[in-house]
């Protein structure tokens, strides 16, 4: 797995370093980003996807990005859930930990986590990924939320030991936390040709829903479980 995901995770952000714009939009709540789409002023539970650009949809129309594919499941099985697609393209562990409150604003019943992709494109030391992926679990934990934790692969650029390195982290953290793990977001999407786009890193429409359904099996049992202690 970890030789399939080096072929993709370099492209979760369109360039290597952030630009003014994109840093200053991940404030936190005080000035929420314009990269993500806005919770919704109806109220009603909801489900966060906290993401970068494999969560936007970068190339895909609005409804095809994954988040809005579950929306689909939901609204075709009559489930009163809010999707939230909290990704912003060129996000970092970092960025997402920045602007979490804005993320957790409503209520909130589920957090699905699916950043670090960036974080291995720039080689930034494993422990701020630890720290960061730790403290945005913490922080949905604290108020109740249930945690979905979405793996992600780093590239072979800074060698063997980091892309190991990268990889337990979030198997570790899941164990640690006890949160439902989804071991790597691109399961059967990445390296393959047909599903992603023509930069070979973001996935197509079709792509996108072999995203969602990674998700979906993970997410449902989730959301029983939380039923059932109701």
């Amino acid at each position: 797995m970890c030789v399939m995901a080096a072929v993709v995770v370099g492209g979760c952000a369109p360039r290597e370093t952030p630009g003014p714009e994109e840093t200053g939009r991940a404030r936190g709540a005080a000035n929420a980003p314009s990269g993500a789409r806005a919770p919704a002023e109806s109220g009603g539970p909801r489900i966060v996807a906290l993401g970068d650009s494999l969560t936007a949809g970068l190339g895909l129309a609005a409804d095809e990005a994954y988040p809005a594919l579950l929306q689909q499941r939901f609204d075709t099985a009559g489930l009163k859930y809010h999707v939230v697609n909290a990704g912003v393209s060129g996000d970092t562990s970092a960025g997402g930990l920045s602007r979490l409150d804005w993320a957790l604003d409503g209520d909130v019943q589920v957090l699905i986590v699916a950043l670090g992709g960036n974080d291995a494109l720039r080689g930034l030391p494993i422990d701020e990924l630890r720290h960061n992926l730790s403290a945005i679990i913490e922080g949905a934990q604290a108020r109740g939320i249930a945690v979905i934790l979405a793996g992600m692969e780093a590239p072979p650029n800074f060698g063997r030991s980091y892309i190991v390195e990268f990889h337990e982290v979030y198997r570790e953290l899941a164990k640690q936390y006890g949160v439902a793990f989804l071991p790597f977001l691109l399961e059967g999407v990445a390296g393959v040709e047909s599903l992603n786009q023509r930069d070979g890193i973001h996935p197509t429409a079709q792509g996108a829903r072999l995203v969602a359904n990674n998700l979906w099996a993970v997410l449902r049992p989730v959301l029983e479980k939380r039923a059932g202690r109701k």
